[in-house]
């Protein structure tokens, strides 16, 4: 269990039958009245973020969060197949429950999938993905001076905003957390 008054970024925690996780917490003490934690929430299943206050004596389940290295192997409609590197057992999980959290990972990369009490919730894919172009505008000359960008189609089909000197075929370093181009590979 932990108390609202010990809350700090990042903790998971289980409430109202759902897993949060901690983005941000205020202890607020006012003039008047009794002290209060104001905090932001981020569901870990539906990615929704809530607003809650807390008493600072109120107490919640912390909840354990399993992260297991998979190979992500294939797409097969609406299933994503994974496979542990261990003991070479595969699950399959359907998009509704990824979201876009493949739009930057290739077959044979390795994933974390997140679990809890047992139940497969979500993947968290690497930091940095490198991928090749593989459709993108020409860009102008002259165009340069203003820091430009234009979207260009990675090989996984997700679309990233490039500099001008990118082209077709070249391979980037994009950082999935936010999707933003970060370099030539």
């Amino acid at each position: 269990m932990i108390s609202a008054g010990d809350f700090r970024n990042g903790v998971t925690m289980e409430y109202e039958g759902n897993i949060y996780v901690i983005i941000e917490f205020q202890h607020v003490k006012p003039g008047k009245g009794a002290a209060f934690v104001r905090t932001k929430l981020k569901n870990l299943k539906t990615g929704a973020v809530i607003e809650k206050t807390f008493r600072p004596t109120e107490k919640m389940p912390k909840a354990r969060i399993d992260r297991k290295d998979m190979e992500y192997l294939y797409a097969d409609g609406d299933i994503f197949h994974f496979m542990d590197t261990e003991t070479y057992e595969q699950v399959g999980l359907r998009a509704e429950e990824l979201g876009d959290a493949l739009k930057f990972v290739k077959e044979n990369n390795v994933v974390k999938i997140l679990s809890h009490n047992g139940v497969v919730f979500g993947v968290e894919p690497p930091l940095f993905a490198e991928l090749k172009i593989t459709h993108t505008e020409p860009g102008f000359k002259g165009d340069t001076s203003t820091g430009a960008t234009k979207p260009a189609v990675v090989e996984t089909g997700a679309t990233v905003y490039v500099p001008l000197f990118v082209e077709i075929d070249d391979i980037i370093k994009i950082d999935t957390r936010t999707g933003e181009y970060l370099s030539r590979a």
